[in-house]
């Protein structure tokens, strides 16, 4: 046993080195432009794909890589430390692929995650403006067309729009009864009926995820997933843990780069009245060895929860039995990656608040707080499941 968590060990190792090899290659160069002129990062998705890391989890019969959830989440990591805007949509993309891993038909897995090694992505597309982060909760429905369906209505924040190959969409259909009743469709992002709105914000400026209209987008019965009414079965028991364990991870990286820039710039900034560097004032080492502290905590976190995903699908056990500690994951990792940041910004005074690396980072970290769950929801949805009160999720007019 020993020996076999050793070798793993080694594989995780070399694994980090080979996808930092394209991060410093391609992505990292490539963050500031992105964010400058916020354009979609397709070279360094690109280059994720040349080298397989965008089909990481998928099945070696559908030409992915086959591995798991630790080098999922040590990926997304080592991605969020090159550029967030890339690190965003790797993971919606990864948690889009795996969705039809879990849940697609055999046709459907052949036609969708086959060309995902060539460089194709894709996203999910939940949150409609009416409800807003409730992401459970549509209002939208599909009509139906013989054995196809029809779709007319609008996404309110959607990753990669207008950019993604494909989209795991949900909306409900005719004849739903309640909240829960929404349906996963598989949408070609090559349909002439989507177009998608502007991505203008404060910061992942590169990841375009904009308002997405769908105007009489018409999808085969054959692209409905698993069968009407079961999204919120199938986000729970295997999309939702993956993301979050996905956020968690790349923000660890965002906080990680943050914190590597800042510490270069500590040690090599001299103050010539008193031939001192910033080094060398103790409130600065304080600042720095707390973010280097809660950032080591996560750690150990970020991999035993790997580790558990790894060991609930072997036994075939629901992924859904991890979702609320995968929130408090998602939560922490997002809030500790902002304490780091600002933590930076603040060491760095007048440099790290001039347009620059620590200024884009600090917009960006930002952006994990209000992720979905938003870090406010999904406080309150764990508080309630400490106390054994239900979320109330579905119902109506509750919280």
């Amino acid at each position: 046993m020993a020996s076999n968590t050793l070798a793993a060990a080694a594989d995780y190792d070399q694994l980090v080195l080979a996808i930092r090899q394209t991060v410093d290659e391609v992505i990292r160069p490539n963050a500031e432009r992105i964010d400058r002129e916020g354009v979609f990062p397709e070279e360094n998705l690109q280059a994720l794909a040349d080298k397989g890391w965008n089909s990481l989890i998928i099945p070696a019969e559908y030409d992915g890589l086959g591995l798991d959830y630790t080098a999922f989440a040590l990926a997304a990591e080592e991605i969020g430390k090159g550029c967030p805007s890339t690190s965003l949509i790797y993971v919606m993309h990864v948690g889009a692929a795996q969705t039809l891993v879990y849940y697609g038909s055999e046709d459907q897995k052949q036609r969708w995650l086959k060309p995902v090694r060539q460089g194709a992505i894709g996203t999910h597309s939940m949150s409609e403006k009416a409800t807003g982060g409730h992401t459970w909760f549509n209002l939208s429905e599909a009509k139906r067309d013989g054995d196809d369906y029809i779709l007319d209505l609008e996404k309110s924040f959607t990753t990669s729009g207008g950019h993604a190959d494909f989209y795991v969409l949900q909306t409900r259909t005719p004849g739903a009864q309640q909240p829960t009743d929404l349906s996963y469709f598989i949408v070609d992002g090559k349909h002439p009926g989507i177009s998608a709105g502007p991505w203008e914000a404060l910061g992942v400026r590169g990841n375009q995820s904009g308002p997405l209209k769908l105007d009489h987008v018409r999808v085969p019965r054959a692209d409905l997933l698993v069968g009407e009414n079961r999204a919120i079965e199938i986000a729970f028991n295997g999309v939702d843990p993956l993301y979050l364990l996905g956020i968690g991870s790349a923000w660890i990286g965002v906080a990680a780069e943050a914190l590597s820039i800042v510490v270069e710039r500590v040690k090599k900034t001299v103050h010539r009245d008193f031939n001192r560097s910033l080094a060398d004032y103790q409130v600065i080492r304080q600042q720095l060895a707390n973010a280097k502290i809660s950032l080591s905590a996560l750690k150990p976190w970020q991999l035993a929860l790997a580790d558990k995903y790894n060991r609930y699908e072997a036994e075939g056990r629901p992924l859904g039995e991890l979702w609320y500690e995968a929130t408090e994951f998602k939560i922490h990792a997002t809030e500790v990656a902002n304490q780091v940041v600002s933590a930076a910004m603040d060491v760095t005074g007048g440099y790290g608040y001039k347009k620059g690396t620590i200024e884009r980072l600090y917009r960006d970290v930002r952006a994990g707080l209000v992720l979905a769950p938003s870090n406010h929801l999904a406080r309150e949805l764990v508080g309630k499941e400490l106390v054994g009160q239900p979320p109330e999720l579905f119902k109506q007019g509750g919280e």
